[in-house]
């Protein structure tokens, strides 16, 4: 049995939203157990389950709140006591789309880094022309120094490696040019530590590039990582709405939407954030899932599933014994 700590305050559409996730994610996976954390009143909507255990949190973090004040301000909060859950080991995994900055802090706070990790980051997988791809920090960070992205490299490798079934993925460093010398000095900093790793870097990627399959694993400060993430997602929604309006403008165009109908199913499922539900919260001790504010039941559904294979791969274990290989490279001695 997977037990999984649920934030069921977290999100633009909290607790509704989330608690039917809950409620999809338990009829569909029979080996999973959830820990619903939330105030009573929000629990009490949510009926009785053999495979679930409501713990009460007086408190819940807005999200626009500050880390630092969520933290001083509001101990009993849904989200610090779904990580002391998984501190305490009755829960394996913690699952939240609430307030990002207040989740990475409490990461930090209640379960702390692994060993040589100075920076956790997010991962999120992207679908591109060839293969998956890694794009990290996607909103962790936003001020970071050279030597945090060769880590970032090193992580979003292992995880597309040990995640992914990617051998030896390809990392790219996102810039505005291809060429080394190109970037502020961040990127042109660190351009030169991941061209002197062991890594397998290919050097800079344009935004353009994401999507084309030019690597598998795209390095960039969480400030630019997430501005990506966001802009990703509205114009696959943008282009979804334009296809549709200009659809329903022609009846032939209708017979050859219902025609392909199966085929733009799939193209959809691939473009859409809400399938892989949620990103996780590379380089802390324990599987944090950290999901989109905007959440609906589908979205939470999907991150918990995520949540529940990445405990079931082992996935923080793996992460601590291949960085402890990597440690012990001569060529990556500086990365913390």
């Amino acid at each position: 049995m997977i037990t999984i700590a649920l934030d069921v305050m977290g999100g633009d559409h909290a607790p509704r939203e989330i608690l039917e996730g809950a409620r999809q994610a338990l009829k569909t996976s029979e080996d999973l157990f959830l820990y619903l954390v939330g105030t009573e009143e929000a629990l009490s909507a949510f009926p009785d389950h053999r495979r679930v255990e409501k713990v009460a949190a007086p408190e819940w973090v807005e999200m626009d709140e500050a880390p630092s004040e969520a933290l001083r301000k509001k101990p009993r909060s849904s989200i610090r006591r779904a990580f002391e859950l998984v501190k305490k080991g009755q829960a394996q995994a913690v699952v939240s789309a609430g307030n990002s900055g207040v989740t990475y802090a409490c990461a930090l706070f209640t379960l702390g880094r692994l060993p040589g990790v100075s920076r956790p980051a997010i991962a999120t997988v992207l679908p591109t022309l060839k293969r998956p791809a890694v794009l990290i920090d996607a909103g962790a960070n936003v001020d970071c120094k050279p030597n945090h992205l060769l880590q970032f490299a090193i992580m979003g490798a292992l995880f597309a490696e040990k995640v992914l079934g990617l051998e030896r993925p390809r990392i790219g460093l996102l810039s505005i040019g291809e060429e080394g010398g190109k970037g502020n000095f961040l990127v042109k900093r660190a351009h030169v530590l991941l061209s002197e790793s062991p890594l397998n870097y290919v050097g800079n990627v344009e935004g353009r590039h994401i999507y084309s399959g030019e690597a598998e694993v795209i390095v960039c400060d969480g400030f630019v990582g997430n501005i990506c993430l966001k802009v990703s997602e509205g114009v696959a929604e943008a282009l979804g709405e334009m296809l549709k309006r200009e659809v329903r403008r022609d009846p032939l165009a209708m017979l050859g939407f219902s025609l392909a109908r199966r085929a733009l199913t799939r193209f959809r499922r691939r473009t859409d954030w809400r399938e892989y539900g949620g990103a996780p919260l590379l380089g802390v001790n324990g599987v944090v899932i950290i999901g989109h504010g905007r959440s609906d039941a589908r979205a939470i559904r999907n991150a918990l599933f995520t949540a529940k294979r990445f405990v079931e791969l082992n996935l923080v274990e793996k992460l601590r014994q291949a960085l402890d290989r990597k440690k012990s490279s001569p060529d990556l001695q500086a990365i913390s």
